[in-house]
């Protein structure tokens, strides 16, 4: 097995049985935001062709920085299998098939598929709405007695569950900082540097627990940190580690595992790792004195990088502008709607959050389920957005602020206390498929947290042509807003356990309590 690096989560995998091209980034995300690190503008005319004629396409999840819009709509045929994580909801696969992708393998969380004769795939997902409804997923990879597992960003639950599949060899692992925490935020300086360096070192933490559950021969940074190249971001890297930013670059994660016993692989857009049975060596595509540069003399490194890319900066600028549309009345329409769909959610809010869109100050009213003009009342939650990014993303009618804007760092925030995560969960649901998962998972998390309860008297909901009971049997979920009917099969999508719809037997598990079911 051969994986070379194409920077931040982007990997081409290649065995004899055939290649899988890992989520792609190149053209540079969030409103300009963030660029690869280190640069992946400069690689070669083979490896390019490699990676434009790649058997399989796989796309971990949906966020800019692993699912790049630009460069997919450009690259690769339209019917390169694309393996398909087994998500709740069916919202990547739709995404794909706007860019005209047209032929899907869709996995099952966790099981192993042979995707051609001698290579095996599964894809694990984690489903959590405090990291967007749409998923994230991490994939493991099996030919011969290879095994490499690309975690990439993702969380799952199971420490040990990626590697289920066999002894690993490879296992490529996110180590640094991915959200704008706290480096946005109002705060004194020393309390924001506290902040980030009790970030970074959870972060390093969480990695540290994967490494040492997976077990792997050897373990690769990989899925940031990102590159800050507007003059207006650029103090948000790392550079010589005092600074108030949780972009640690890899040197310093290796240096971590290195210490540990772990071995590590320095890795660059372009480096090539090779597995064998009896070793695992690394490639670089320039000298190794000018890869240790890249860390060594950083801060020039990333001004050369800025000072070629600057023309395309000013040009993205220069093409923001305000929109002629009354963007109060386009939120109002767009979000009272979502906000009444979720009582619950709005409660565990419980406050006003104010959004300063330019000179245009709109409060959400999470209380009161209304979006108005802000006339001086209190609120727990601010942010200061420029007008032009949130009319943007507001014509787009973008499901995940998240991904769409906050990433960027372009904004300054404010809050009254601790952190609130259901203000985000909203901001990541706005669409009516994800406000419904968003509200009923905070239902569930209430429910669990006060010991659960029984649902037995509880009327059964129809869903489709089938009457069913309204909790599922695996996790309480609420087929209410869980449930759906996919190719005759009855399918919780919280976490994708499925029944046969005349039996109601658990097709996912055998020993699952069977599901009430019956024809309407």
């Amino acid at each position: 097995m051969r994986a070379t690096s194409l920077g931040h989560a982007g990997m081409l995998i290649e065995t004899e049985a055939g290649s899988i091209l890992c989520d792609p980034w190149f053209e540079p995300a969030f409103f300009g935001g963030w660029f690869p690190f280190p640069r992946n503008d400069q690689l070669s005319d083979e490896l390019r062709e490699r990676i434009d004629n790649a058997d399989f396409l796989y796309v971990s999840h949906l966020h800019g920085d692993h699912h790049d819009e630009a460069w997919l709509d450009q690259h690769l045929r339209r019917d390169i299998p694309i393996l398909l994580p087994g998500f709740p909801t069916r919202e990547q696969r739709r995404t794909l098939a706007k860019h005209g992708f047209t032929n899907f393998v869709q996995t099952v969380d966790t099981e192993e598929l042979e995707i051609a004769p001698g290579l095996k795939v599964a894809i694990h997902i984690e489903s959590s709405i405090t990291d967007g409804p749409g998923g994230d997923s991490a994939l493991v990879v099996m030919h011969d007695d290879t095994i490499l597992v690309n975690q990439n960003d993702c969380r799952t639950n199971d420490l040990g569950q990626l590697a289920a599949h066999g002894p690993v060899d490879l296992h490529w692992l996110q180590f640094s900082g991915a959200i704008w925490y706290p480096m946005v935020y109002e705060m004194p300086d020393d309390e924001k540097l506290r902040q980030c360096q009790a970030k970074v070192k959870a972060q390093f933490a969480r990695a540290m627990r994967y490494v040492e559950k997976v077990g792997a021969r050897a373990i690769v940074p990989s899925a940031g940190p990102p590159a800050f190249l507007d003059p207006d971001l650029f103090g948000l890297n790392m550079i010589d580690g005092d600074e108030a930013s949780i972009f640690p670059d890899q040197t310093v994660f290796l240096q971590m595992l290195d210490d540990a016993g772990f071995t590590g692989v320095l890795n660059i857009p372009g480096t090539t790792i090779e597995v064998t049975p009896s070793s695992i060596g690394a490639t670089h595509p320039m000298p190794d004195a000018d890869v240790a540069a890249i860390f060594s003399e950083k801060r020039e490194y990333l001004e050369q990088y800025q000072a070629d890319w600057l023309p395309w900066l000013d040009e993205m600028k220069a093409g923001w502008q305000a929109l002629d549309i009354d963007l109060l009345a386009e939120l109002k329409s767009w979000w009272e709607p979502l906000l009444d769909m979720a009582p619950t959610l709005r409660s565990m809010v419980g406050a006003n959050v104010l959004i300063n869109a330019g000179d245009l100050a709109i409060l959400v009213d999470f209380p009161n389920g209304e979006v108005r003009p802000h006339d001086g009342e209190p609120f727990s939650f601010r942010f200061d957005i420029p007008r032009d990014l949130v009319e943007a993303v507001a014509v787009k009618r973008a499901v995940d602020w998240s991904n769409s804007l906050l990433l960027s760092c372009r904004f300054t925030a404010w809050r009254d206390g601790e952190f609130n995560e259901y203000v985000y969960n909203f901001l990541k649901s706005l669409s009516r498929e994800r406000m419904r998962r968003a509200e009923a998972e905070v239902v569930r998390k209430l429910e669990l947290a006060a010991g659960g309860g029984d649902h037995s008297d509880e009327p059964d909901i129809q869903i489709g042509d089938y009457i069913v009971q309204r909790r599922c049997p695996h996790r309480d979920a609420d087929l209410e807003a869980f449930g759906e009917v996919q190719d005759g099969e009855f399918v919780c999508t919280l976490h994708g356990w499925r029944f046969d719809c005349e039996t109601g037997a658990c097709l996912t598990s055998p020993t699952e309590t069977p599901l009430r079911i019956h024809r309407a």
